[in-house]
């Protein structure tokens, strides 16, 4: 009986398309918004190239070098994920292991991206304050 379905009729009932346009633009989005700020990374870094640990402290204690990190970070880490789930959820069939694999890449997204905006902030925040502190 099925046979005599029109492939719409079949289609129908499958599960809904809607929240993938969604998953598609944000993966676009926060791609276009890396490419400046992957300019920036490999300028900063270039830049950077040799000198010595103090330098680098200061390079990141500067407050819009600390935020443009913080924000490639945050945008890398969501990438990233988004990525990694599209591919789970295209080649992964049992729910159960989807389940669990979309979890916990996004669990180790956030905890990367929160663990290294700390990292920087408490670089960046500690020298400002001791520069503050001392007059440096």
């Amino acid at each position: 009986m099925t046979a005599l379905r029109s492939p719409i009729g079949r289609a129908r009932g499958m599960g809904s398309a809607k929240s993938g346009m969604g998953h598609h633009w944000s993966t676009i989005v926060t791609a276009v918004g890396l490419v400046p700020l992957s300019l920036w990374l490999v300028v900063s870094i270039a830049r950077l190239a040799g000198a010595d640990f103090p330098h680098f402290v200061g390079w990141l204690s500067n407050g819009v070098n600390a935020t443009l990190l913080i924000l490639t970070i945050m945008l890398t880490c969501y990438h990233a994920s988004l990525g990694l789930a599209m591919v789970i959820e295209d080649y992964v069939s049992c729910k159960g292991k989807k389940f669990a694999l979309l979890l916990a890449v996004r669990l180790v997204a956030a905890f990367l991206a929160i663990g290294m905006t700390v990292s920087i902030l408490k670089v960046a925040l500690v020298v400002s304050v001791l520069k503050s502190a001392f007059g440096g």
